[in-house]
């Protein structure tokens, strides 16, 4: 470690190590056990963490990486637009603004200042995707947008508690642009509580510890990024890159490339997406702050059991072109960056088989379908759910991929069929593996699933955001590709209509919306392979 600690307190290192990290989780099963929509509280599309008072992350809850990472830039701008002295215990901040560290507007992210004996000691963040905040959908995730003015209410950071109470003001805002406002209003709660709660256990901790306490932490992050360093060291220096496409941009009908560069030398790794296609006029754009959670995904990968903090970080060097695909200038839509990100994070693994052979494994499906459900039962009562539909995870010399799970960046829970049906007039007449759809080869990819839809009464609005329609997640060593996605609707009067990877429709009752996720990469040559 570059910073050496007196021998007396390196015991100390490990149970400070746990203790955080117990925080951490606490915090998440907080945030998403008190959460009242569906997204959050079934999914589980959420996560938390503590910072230092630099904003350096000190410990991140082990729960949804596609949000986990966005935090970092979160407080970031927040710490740009609120000087720290002028903080006080009870204060608090929110923002979803992509071009202001922000990843969707769905997302939320929640930011509390913690204070001992009137001394910041750091950060408690929760990030928490919320049913609907406006836009021209039910759900804020129209696939067809072209403008982030038609995703819904964007907020740069604000501050939005004082002395531990939302802003009536912002309260009345929030409330007013949204489809939802009893389900936005009760999730902030649960982000507030669960925040506060964190807050008052770094606190305790920090007592505990005394003047020891900044030491330890800063020796926890340093113990990260050595470890970080030396698994790089481990590695052949060289340079990898990987190719994938997403199917369209949901408004022009051509494929988006996602291409990296990996690059190796010594103790450092530079993880480049130039090549990658220009930012899209519809909603696939990724904001930084949504790619910076691939990235924390991978080198947080290279060594799971370190501390679980900023210093896996340190080696790292990410180039995101500015006006490209991960990276977009203002005024993109961005609402629709789930299959890029995921993308993304299936290249940076792709790409650094090529560094570290030992590692590779045939592409995930690289699928987290997003679908938002809206509309009126048939007594006129409004109802919204958003859930989303996974994948699979690609075969790898150590075995099979697992079938119907949340792979890398996007570990969303399944929402249970009983959820769906207690809050929506919708009936699930299906749900089970699509079988046979995972690539063959010696070791098979994970299979997708299927899911059938069926309206029981009134009318409604569907937003559906999938991926794999049109590009197959490849296999590898010899295995084969997995199959696509498909998604279609069966009329009550027989007609069906395909849909494609980004697709909007209104329904009946009666009427039926077939889902079926891609398959993963097989690995490996298989004897019944021609």
């Amino acid at each position: 470690m570059k910073q050496s600690l007196p021998p007396a307190l390196i015991p100390r290192l490990e149970p400070v190590r746990l203790t955080l990290q117990a925080m951490a989780d606490r915090m998440q099963d907080s945030l998403i056990g008190g959460a009242y929509s569906a997204i959050a509280r079934e999914a589980g599309d959420g996560a938390a963490a503590l910072f230092m008072p630099d904003g350096r992350l000190l410990v991140q809850a082990r729960s949804l990486p596609l949000l986990l990472g966005s935090l970092i830039p979160a407080l970031e701008a927040v710490l740009k637009a609120f000087p720290r002295a002028t903080m006080r215990d009870g204060d608090g901040y929110l923002l979803n603004d992509p071009f202001a560290g922000g990843t969707h507007l769905p997302d939320l992210t929640l930011v509390r200042p913690i204070f001992l004996n009137e001394t910041l000691i750091g950060f408690a963040a929760a990030s928490l995707h919320h049913q609907d905040v406006g836009g021209i959908t039910p759900g804020s995730i129209p696939p067809h947008a072209t403008s982030i003015f038609q995703e819904g209410l964007r907020l740069p950071p604000v501050q939005s508690h004082r002395d531990g109470k939302l802003d009536p003001a912002l309260k009345s805002v929030l409330a007013a642009n949204s489809r939802t406002p009893e389900l936005l209003l009760g999730d902030l709660s649960s982000q507030w509580s669960a925040i506060s709660g964190g807050g008052r256990e770094l606190g305790q901790l920090a007592l505990r510890e005394g003047g020891h306490y900044t030491a330890l932490c800063n020796a926890l992050i340093e113990q990260t990024e050595t470890l970080t360093r030396q698994a790089l060291l481990s590695c052949p220096d060289g340079a990898s890159d990987w190719e994938d496409m997403l199917d369209n941009d949901g408004i022009d009908d051509g494929p988006v490339r996602i291409r990296v560069t990996l690059e190796k030398r010594g103790d450092r790794l530079r993880i480049d997406f130039t090549g990658s296609s220009p930012q899209t006029r519809g909603p696939v754009n990724a904001a930084p702050a949504a790619v910076l959670s691939a990235a924390l995904y991978f080198m947080r990968s290279l060594v799971p059991d370190a501390p679980n903090n900023a210093g896996c970080l340190q080696p790292l060097d990410l180039v995101l072109p500015e006006g490209s695909v991960v990276n977009p200038r203002w005024p993109a839509a961005v609402n629709a960056r789930t299959g890029t990100v995921k993308l993304a994070c299936n290249a940076i693994i792709g790409a650094w088989s090529g560094i570290a052979s030992g590692t590779a494994a045939a592409a995930n499906a690289g699928v987290a379908a997003v679908i938002a459900f809206a509309g009126k039962r048939a007594n006129g009562q409004d109802y919204a759910l958003t859930e989303v539909v996974a994948s699979g995870a690609g075969g790898h010399a150590g075995g099979e991929g697992t079938s119907g799970i949340s792979t890398d960046i996007s570990n969303a829970r399944n929402t249970p069929v009983e959820i769906v049906e207690a809050r929506t007039p919708i009936r699930i007449e299906q749900y089970g593996f699509a079988h046979g759809s995972g690539g063959a080869g010696r070791h098979h990819g994970g299979d997708g699933l299927r899911r059938i839809y069926a309206l029981a009464e009134g009318s409604g609005t569907v937003s559906y955001r999938g991926e794999r329609h049109r590009h197959a997640a490849r296999g590898a060593a010899g295995g084969a590709s997995g199959s696509l996605s498909r998604a279609w609707i069966e009329r009550n009067d027989g007609r069906v209509e395909i849909l494609d990877a980004k697709a909007q429709f209104e329904w009946q009752a009666g009427d039926r919306l077939h889902v079926e996720t891609a398959g993963a990469g097989g690995w490996g040559q298989s004897e019944y392979q021609h």
